[in-house]
């Protein structure tokens, strides 16, 4: 015998109203992920371009290599609007900030900045 007042169409019902909840939090989840992502880029690039950095010439040079290997290590999306900064003379440093982007890479971006560092000592020259 079948009731005339079921629960039909109740789980469409639950399902229309949870879906707000699911989409808010897949795209938090993505955005934590943008987050580590820039983290981990900004950390990268400062590696290399220390790494450049240990074996140009003091100066103009040191800086320039520095310079140019951290970005050459971005894609188009952070590349934009990264600063790397590179110095030091026996003990080189390297800092690159990168801003965190908004849901898509290269659209929208926040208004703070990750950092990454990266330091190694000056290659001896032979």
């Amino acid at each position: 015998m079948r009731r005339r007042d079921g629960d039909r169409g109740q789980v469409s019902i639950e399902l229309l109203g949870m879906t707000p909840l699911i989409v808010l939090t897949l795209v938090l989840v993505w955005q934590a992920v943008l987050v580590g992502y820039t983290f981990t880029l900004a950390g990268n690039a400062a590696d290399e371009a220390v790494r450049a950095g240990t074996a140009a010439a003091p100066g103009g040079a040191r800086r320039a290599a520095c310079a140019a290997e951290g970005r050459k290590h971005l894609s188009s999306a952070w590349r934009d609007g990264a600063t790397v900064s590179c110095g030091g003379s026996g003990y080189v440093t390297a800092e690159v900030k990168l801003h965190v982007p908004v849901l898509f890479p290269g659209l929208i971006d926040f208004p703070a900045e990750v950092t990454g560092h990266a330091g190694a000592v000056e290659e001896v020259k032979r």
